[in-house]
């Protein structure tokens, strides 16, 4: 539970600072902005992929709390890939601003596929989690097959 808090404090902190995000004052600000924002999403969405399939134990009320913190953190990133970010410590490839389109249109579908996740969660059911989790995995690997480098 004290992990669980400490979570949310960290990405009520990144959301507090979204303002902010527009005005990074250095390109690898951006940069650690959009890693910490992806780190804390893809740790939420772990948990729940963990209790989809049974890796460790379904606690509806655990996956209801991560599905939010997971789908909150998924609008996160994307702040963070601004102008000169292209360099430095990044995996991001160089279509993320040559076909931003394409990269925009693959960030809403992760996100709308985590929000469908965060309303199964909802749900208490770990059927329901199962059958949503994979198409969220599924809109994260086709934007980390495009978007980002091995």
């Amino acid at each position: 539970m004290k992990k669980l808090v400490l979570a949310c404090a960290a990405v009520c902190g990144l959301a507090a600072s979204l303002p902010a995000a527009a005005q990074f004052q250095k390109p690898e600000d951006a940069i650690k902005y959009r890693k910490a924002a992806f780190t804390v999403m893809a740790t939420h969405f772990g948990r729940l992929g963990a209790m989809a399939n049974g890796r460790i134990p379904f606690d509806a009320k655990l996956a209801a709390e991560n599905a939010d913190i997971a789908a909150m953190a998924s609008k996160l990133p994307f702040a963070g890939f601004v102008e000169g970010s292209d360099k430095g410590d990044t995996k991001a490839k160089p279509e993320v601003w040559s076909d931003s389109e394409k990269f925009k249109a693959a960030a809403a579908k992760m996100q709308e596929e985590m929000a469908k996740l965060n309303a199964a969660a909802k749900t208490g059911s770990q059927d329901a989690l199962k059958a949503a989790f994979g198409p969220v995995g599924q809109a994260c690997k086709g934007c980390h097959d495009n978007f980002r480098k091995e």
